[in-house]
Formats: C-alpha cells, structure tokens, sequence
C-alpha cells in the first residue's frame, strides 16, 4: 500500500538526508551519557539494523524513520514499523513502533507518534503496538521494572520516565514480558534425580554447540524454535535469512559450551542458548570499535571481556510434542552445570517470558528463579 500523503505534525519529520540519519543514531548516546546503567551499543550494528540494503527484514517489510527537534537539536526519535509476515501469520492489521528515544518532553513524544501513527494510518493499519525494533526477534519492549541495574546482553533499557511519555500518548499495555534471575545454588536433589530419569526415558543425548559445524547446528536451533514457539502471543518464524544474521551476531559473542541441544535419535528436540553477558564489556567500547582508524573499541573490549561473570539464556524451548516431560529440568540442569564450570558466577537471567505463560513462569519459579525485570508491549489503535 503506498505511504499517507499528509505531511507529519509540526516538529517531527521523516529521516531522509544521510546526516539526519546519523543524528537518528547519535541521540542515544547523546542523550543517556552519564547513565550508569545505559549501555551504548555499537554503532556499527545500530547502522546494521538500519541498512535497507543488508538486513533482511526489509526484504519483506518496511520502515520509516522520524525525529522531533527543539531549537535545531534532534531531541526524540522514533521508526514506525510495517511487519506484513505478523500480520499474515495473525490475521491482524498491526502496526508497530520502535527505536523510540525522547527527552522528558510530552509534546515532543506526542509529535513522533503522530507522525508513526499517521505514516501506519496510511498504510491501512487498525492497531500501533511496541516498542519492537523491527520484529520481535530484535529486542522489544519498554522496561518498566528493575531500573537497578544495566540490562543483559541483547535486551533493552530505557529511562523511568518513557512509560508516563507513551502512556500520555494514548498507549495502554498490551503484554508484559518478564524476566527472571537465577544464583545458579546447586539443583534440589529430587530435580537432579529427574533430569537424569529423563535423560534415559527418552533417550535423549545433551550435546553443546559444535564451532566446527555452526551453520548447520543454527538451522537446527531454528527447527526447535519454530516449533517451540510458534503458538506463543506475536510469534512469527524468522525468516532463513534473518536467523542467519542473528546467528552471526549471537556467533561473535557466544560461548559454544553454553548453547545445548537435545536430540533423540539424532533429531534436534530441544535446546538452551545461553549468552556471555558482554553488556558487562561493552561500556569500554563507547559505542565503536575503532577510532582514528585504530582498534582501540576492540582491544578494550577484548580485555573487559575476561572479566565477565554474567550471563543471560536467551532461548530455552521444547519441541511441543515432548513438553511436560520433564525435559525442560533435564537441560536446565545441563545448562547450569556448563555455566558454572565456564565461571560465570555472577548468575544468569532468564528469559524473556510472557507474562501469562504460567507453566513455564510456574517451573522458573520451582527451579529457583525470582523476577527480575519487566517489559513492555504498548498498544494504541489507530
């Protein structure tokens, strides 16, 4: 469908020029300098996930960018979100937004979702839900409990005030994602007796991640994935291409003993991936790797590296069919006996999970986890 031909609300336009671009990117980091719990990413893979040339998202979907300026000066942003695959895969007619960053100033957040609104409006879109950046394979939702702490590796953050902005926008929650911390104390007796029962019943071998054969044990992570969440609320299968790419990302970070997949009969089952917490290193960096033509970003990154003691699992599922089995206790067991022989003794976050998926919330809550943190998902109609 074309795009709405009525111009944005005064004060918030569409990006176009290669430097509104970078002052797009740039007002992050601008704007959270001084926040000890903020993040900054690496702005390599900011433009990444902006480039309509390499990310495959926008082989199928589309995407427009908008800022708000104050006496000349970039002061929010927001990207307004077509996803036709979701709203196929659902029968729905949603919108979305993401990459929303704003000073506290209602009027401003009010003209940059507008100006998404307008632009989802005119695609023929009934509902406006996010934030999601650009799928919900990508980081998505707005933190609104735990601002204690910075978040874990491939998870976001945001200032408390954000969610009286959106909500005086008109937003009200759609769902909340939650995530969940772990000590890593030893497995009750009882549950280490059933991992192992379950371990025979079904045959199942445990196995980590093979480097030599990455590709092909991503596709399989991909089929268990598919499956394990296909019937979860917003879930739409990554494309081939778009789990290749977040495959190479997770790649560059990841500790191979600490992605565990179960198979029976060679036939992939279930699966854990669990991710060293960089976020603990990447501060270092200052958001580039390297400066002056130098690699300064990537040598200091690599020395915080070895100090990492956190970690995050990021993915924890099982193949429908053998859900409920006992499964889930067997690799979880798995799971934390690599992690804390890898050293990360700091503990690991879980997650994230819906809020009303009470059987897994129910066994986190059994195996030792408490909630940590809480995101998310706004939605308005249009």
């Amino acid at each position: 469908m074309p795009a709405s031909s009525s111009p944005p609300p005064e004060g918030a336009r569409p990006v176009r020029a290669r430097g509104e671009l970078r002052r797009f990117v740039e007002l992050p980091y601008r704007l959270h300098r001084g926040d000890p719990h903020y993040v900054p990413p690496l702005r390599g893979d900011v433009r990444w996930l902006l480039d309509r040339r390499r990310n495959p998202f926008f082989a199928y979907g589309a995407a427009e960018l908008f800022t708000v300026e104050r006496h000349g000066r970039v002061v929010g942003r927001v990207a307004a979100v077509d996803n036709p695959r979701h709203n196929a895969a659902h029968g729905a007619a949603d919108g979305f937004f993401g990459l929303f960053e704003c000073v506290p100033d209602a009027g401003a957040a009010r003209a940059l979702v507008e100006a998404a609104a307008g632009w989802l409006r005119g695609r023929g879109l009934r509902t406006m839900l996010g934030p999601v950046a650009f799928t919900t394979h990508d980081e998505c939702g707005l933190l609104v409990s735990g601002f204690d702490a910075p978040p874990r590796v491939m998870m976001p953050y945001n200032p408390a005030y954000y969610p009286g902005l959106l909500e005086a926008c008109g937003f009200g929650p759609a769902k909340d994602l939650l995530t969940w911390s772990h000590d890593l104390r030893p497995l009750d007796e009882r549950l280490a007796r059933l991992a192992r029962r379950t371990l025979a019943r079904h045959g199942l071998t445990v196995r980590p991640l093979d480097p030599a054969r990455f590709d092909a044990d991503a596709r399989r992570i991909k089929t268990v994935y598919d499956q394990a969440w296909r019937h979860h609320w917003g879930f739409t299968p990554a494309t081939d291409a778009e789990f290749a790419a977040l495959a190479r990302r997770v790649r560059g970070i990841a500790d191979p003993r600490l992605i565990q997949l179960a198979e029976v009969a060679g036939e992939p089952v279930a699966v854990v991936v669990v991710l060293p917490d960089v976020n603990q290193a990447l501060p270092v960096a200052r958001g580039r790797l390297t400066r002056f033509g130098l690699p300064i970003g990537l040598v200091r990154l690599a020395l915080a590296a070895r100090r990492v003691d956190r970690a995050r699992a990021a993915l924890f599922g099982v193949v429908p069919r053998l859900q409920g089995l006992g499964i889930e206790t067997a690799l979880f067991a798995a799971a934390r006996e690599v992690i804390v022989a890898g050293g990360y003794h700091g503990g690991v976050e879980l997650g994230w999970t819906l809020e009303d998926n009470r059987a897994v919330n129910r066994y986190l809550r059994s195996g030792g986890c408490t909630p940590s943190r809480t995101y998310r998902i706004y939605r308005r109609p249009l």
